[in-house]
């Protein structure tokens, strides 16, 4: 868990706003005693999470893939090929979802805006090294040439939900971890 005290109040702010303004139907799956809180998600998004990650094209049509996703301050950070197709959606049209599923014992879903963390030949995020040196040591600092093969992203969301219908079970998982 990165997260600081202000990170998981924004998380927590945004998970129970995301839950209150959905449709009654997501509110009679997902409900107080089938979700998480924001120290129980980060306490289980721990290394890396498969996301299935949903663009667009150009011409509107949605495109799903996965990429390995991993839960660092509150957010989902992702990386792809620079010369992948999701690369080029994203760089044109930067609305995201996403969905990190564990059968039927967690569901995280979220929706938002892809921001570019090391763009080719630009300024990098401002924490970009600090990211960086958790990628490296994740993956090996040589699994990549990581100036030119790669670009990283950080999904800001506007909403997102996860669903646990036995949040006790995940916790107990976590611990064990």
């Amino acid at each position: 868990m990165r997260e600081t005290p202000d990170e998981l109040h924004r998380l927590q702010a945004l998970l129970d706003a995301s839950l209150a303004r959905s449709t009654a139907h997501l509110r009679s799956i997902i409900n107080s005693e089938r979700t998480l809180t924001a120290d129980q998600l980060t306490g289980v998004l721990t290394g890396m999470c498969t996301l299935a990650l949903s663009t667009v094209t150009a011409k509107g049509e949605p495109r799903i893939s996965g990429v390995d996703g991993h839960f660092l301050h509150g957010m989902w950070h992702f990386g792809t090929a620079r010369g992948a197709a999701k690369a080029r959606h994203l760089a044109a049209r930067p609305a995201v979802s996403a969905a990190h599923l564990r059968g039927e014992d967690l569901g995280v879903f979220t929706h938002g805006t892809a921001e570019v963390l090391n763009p080719h030949g630009g300024e990098p995020a401002a924490d970009w090294p600090e990211l960086l040196a958790y990628f490296q040591d994740f993956y090996g600092p040589d699994a990549f040439d990581w100036d030119n093969d790669v670009v990283y992203y950080r999904l800001h969301p506007q909403w997102m939900t996860a669903f646990a219908p036995d949040p006790a079970k995940l916790d107990a998982a976590a611990d064990e971890a």
